[in-house]
């Protein structure tokens, strides 16, 4: 199982997480690449550091929303959000090859990532933005999602992903942010979730009925408190279930 935290989510002399603490114990970085957090001082520290500790790094896109935090839905025109997917990438993957790495993968943030979900155009969209930026990378997404199915149709690695600090609906999606209970915050809890998604395949949705989730990546929230020392937590409880934590890419 890959663990992955989104980071870089810092901007200017403002800064959110934790990333020198959070990359000791992730395998992937799903950077901020300037759109809803992150600049370019930022995106190459962070490259420079998780290069230097073997963490695979990811492209975190996101609408151009650093006011929202890229977590309001835009009705962006496809052509520009390929445009603004490709142009993320291409900014981030200037630090990871400085740093002797490189970008692995793409991961939407936010309100792009929900909306890609369930919306074909902008799930497609993001893909070309993918396939412009070009190097053939893989696409990080919720299992069922129409971004992981316009992925494999244009021959990416779609890569399934879950939340450990996420709520999910009976259908499998997530519960949105604004809703009560969105976000799992008691630690033994979310330590629990984590290792019943990766040992059983499946999680307590907010019905409290059972729901499947087939991931290959599990993601610890960044931004959350106390982020770096829960994922310290939830590395440590996967591997004693005899999980392998290994980067997907």
């Amino acid at each position: 199982m890959d663990l992955n935290a989104d980071l870089g989510e810092g901007f200017g002399h403002w800064t959110l997480t934790d990333d020198d603490a959070l990359l000791d114990c992730v395998t992937s970085a799903n950077v901020a690449c300037g759109f809803h957090a992150g600049d370019a001082s930022v995106m190459r520290r962070v490259c420079d550091t998780a290069a230097a500790r073997g963490v695979r790094i990811g492209a975190q896109v996101a609408y151009r929303d650093l006011a929202g935090f890229g977590r309001r839905s835009m009705d962006v025109p496809p052509a520009e959000l390929t445009a603004e997917v490709a142009y993320q990438i291409g900014a981030l993957r200037v630090f990871a090859e400085a740093a002797g790495s490189a970008v692995s993968y793409v991961k939407p943030h936010g309100a792009l990532y929900n909306r890609a979900v369930w919306d074909d155009v902008q799930a497609a969209a993001v893909v070309e933005g993918v396939r412009l930026a070009g190097g053939g990378l893989a696409v990080l997404g919720l299992p069922g999602s129409r971004l992981l199915a316009h992925a494999g149709a244009a021959g990416l690695t779609a890569v399934t992903e879950a939340f450990a600090d996420r709520a999910y609906t009976p259908e499998g999606t997530l519960v949105p942010r604004g809703e009560p209970g969105a976000v799992v915050h008691d630690a033994d809890e979310v330590v629990r979730r984590s290792v019943g998604m990766a040992v059983d395949g499946g999680v307590l949705g907010a019905d409290g009925g059972r729901i499947p989730v087939a991931a290959r990546s599990l993601c610890v929230h960044g931004d959350t408190p106390g982020a770096a020392a829960l994922a310290r937590r939830v590395r440590a409880a996967l591997e004693a279930a005899g999980v392998t934590v290994r980067a997907f890419a």
